[in-house]
């Protein structure tokens, strides 16, 4: 396909198997280390994020995950390790994968086990887990620094961009506060410090974070170089209880009957794409990169085994254009990766069906096929998109 970038993840426990070692295993180093040498083989720019929904368990259920300060310096020795084998393939780094999204899974993004806390405490715990993870974030960007100081580190995002369903103030009041609920994370991972609203809406809760005495200094000093975010829907809130709802990247809104809507539910919004790039580029000033966008939709096999994914196609043709758009308008905008480069099954709703490669996969929601590869109608499309640097849309 022409490749010019791909975003991949190291599983922690290839390297650390417990997460508790003090040396990284030889064989997880070589395999990370042969898949780096062959995309540097094909001029392919990796994009690695550390932690994407799959620490070790057993700091899960020996620690109660990322609710244990531990966990910090866990990571910082994964993260060196990392740093040190594959340093000299890899300049573009991410800590967290949707960092912010650890209210909305616990389990998946901060190993928190909810029936071994409290109901009354699982709150707490979520952000007292998201202070560690910043923290350790920043430890492992000023390492990153330090080991290699042409490398650079991000801070990745849901971006969840929120309209209000109607003009009435109150629609607009609550769409404002699931915005800047949204930019907490990267505000505190960019700008190196905790926004005065989100520190007074955690004493509204009640809810203190317990804090090491240097955790302030690291924040800052350890700041993103960039600022990534995955982008699938905008999402719409009301008032308004009755309001009917509509399904999305784990979250659920109101619909909005502007758009329209994906098999699954997601509502399809590339202008929202548009908006998001300016709001963020606008607030941080930092580079961004999309590397999270696209479709799950049914392919159908014809009888002379193409794949007419059309609808692909004009989903991501339309988000490219208003990229394009954003960028023309001054956003420095450095990258896009969509999700994803070949059929796997979706974590959203663990079905193999829900499909978003532009490489057909043989396998049905229950494991049967030959797992043959066959490309859609938007590998060729996508070639060209890549070949022409997004010039050609046609």
């Amino acid at each position: 396909m022409g490749f010019k970038t791909l975003r991949i993840s190291i599983a922690w426990t290839r390297l650390f198997p417990t997460g508790e070692e003090i040396e990284p295993n030889p064989q997880g180093v070589a395999y990370y280390q042969s898949v780096f040498k062959a995309l540097k083989k094909h001029h392919i720019e990796p994009i690695v994020t550390l932690s994407h929904y799959e620490m070790p368990l057993y700091l899960s259920k020996k620690y109660h995950g990322w609710l244990d300060r531990r966990l910090i310096d866990f990571f910082v020795t994964y993260a060196q390790a990392a740093f040190e084998s594959f340093g000299e393939y890899v300049k573009y780094w991410l800590t967290f994968n949707e960092i912010d999204s650890v209210g909305r899974h616990p389990f998946i993004t901060a190993g928190l086990i909810p029936d071994q806390i409290p109901d009354d405490n699982l709150e707490s715990a979520v952000y007292q887990s998201l202070h560690h993870q910043y923290v350790a974030a920043a430890k492992a960007t000023t390492l990153l620094h330090q080991m290699s100081p042409s490398s650079r580190m991000g801070s990745m995002l849901t971006k969840l961009t929120t309209y209000p369903n109607t003009a009435n103030p109150d629609d607009v009041l609550l769409a404002l506060q699931r915005n800047l609920d949204n930019y907490a994370p990267a505000d505190v991972q960019v700008f190196g410090t905790y926004p005065p609203l989100y520190e007074r809406y955690l004493k509204n809760k009640g809810i203190e974070i317990k804090k090491g005495k240097d955790d302030d200094a690291v924040l800052k000093k350890g700041t993103a170089d960039y600022l990534a975010f995955s982008y699938y829907m905008s999402r719409t809130e009301s008032a308004d209880p009755t309001k009917e709802k509509a399904a999305g990247n784990t979250i659920m809104s109101v619909k909005n009957p502007y758009l329209a809507s994906t098999e699954w539910g997601w509502q399809i919004d590339p202008v929202g794409l548009e908006i998001s790039l300016l709001e963020l580029y606008d607030r941080y000033r930092v580079p961004l990169i999309v590397v999270e966008n696209g479709m799950g939709a049914t392919d159908k096999t014809n009888v002379d085994g193409t794949i007419n994914d059309d609808y692909r196609i004009n989903y991501l043709k339309a988000h490219i254009a208003a990229m394009s758009r954003a960028v023309s308008q001054g956003v420095d905008l450095f990258g896009f990766t969509s999700w994803a480069p070949i059929d796997s099954i979706s974590v959203s709703t663990s079905q193999m069906s829900k499909r978003y490669g532009f490489i057909y996969v043989d396998q049905d929601d229950y494991g049967k096929g030959t797992r043959k590869r066959s490309k859609k109608a938007s590998f060729y499309w996508y070639k060209k998109v890549i070949a022409s640097n997004g010039a050609d849309l046609d």
